[in-house]
């Protein structure tokens, strides 16, 4: 029996308006503005039973600020950092630390779903494990347009709120009939 769908999201334009961010003097993100929709985004998703993962690049004291203060911490059953693993998107280890951190191997990719703003690194990294990729097109802060092959997206929304209704098809897809 195929389970339901597993959700990675970024966090910087995804999740966050990277444009909001108020830094400290050490560069530490203090306060952030969600994306419009991102809370209702994550709350019905956990809501509906998905397991999420935030798997982002940056610095763990940045996502624990951002997060706590936006109230969204206790939805995600993993938080994968580049600031924990040591190598940014798109390098696999940070996508395999967030499926091994939520128990899935290799044979479970195909049902996890990356979701992410940039090509470069959100695309390319999930579409090089067999991951469903979904483009999140909200900002113009980075390119819109694929670079390559690896860097074409199964999915592109617009904004957050899309991806429930995407979610809920590739889920009802999934299952067996």
């Amino acid at each position: 029996m195929q389970k339901k769908p597993v959700i990675f999201l970024d966090s910087g334009d995804t999740l966050i308006d990277e444009g909001t961010e108020l830094r400290d003097g050490e560069g530490i993100v203090i306060c952030a503005q969600l994306i419009p929709g991102a809370d209702m985004l994550v709350r019905t998703l956990f809501e509906r039973g998905y397991l999420l993962a935030l798997v982002a690049d940056g610095v763990v004291r940045s996502f624990d600020n951002i997060y706590s203060q936006n109230g969204l911490d206790q939805y995600f059953s993993a938080k994968i950092y580049s600031g924990h693993i040591g190598v940014e998107k798109p390098d696999p280890r940070m996508f395999r630390a967030a499926a091994d951190a939520l128990g899935l191997g290799p044979s479970d990719y195909s049902r996890i779903l990356m979701m992410g703003n940039n090509l470069s690194r959100d695309i390319r990294g999930a579409n090089a494990l067999g991951m469903i990729s979904v483009f999140l097109s909200w900002t113009p802060r980075y390119p819109l347009v694929p670079a390559d092959e690896e860097e074409v997206p199964d999915y592109t929304i617009s904004e957050p709120l899309q991806l429930l209704e995407l979610v809920e098809r590739l889920d009802a897809e999934l299952r067996p009939s």
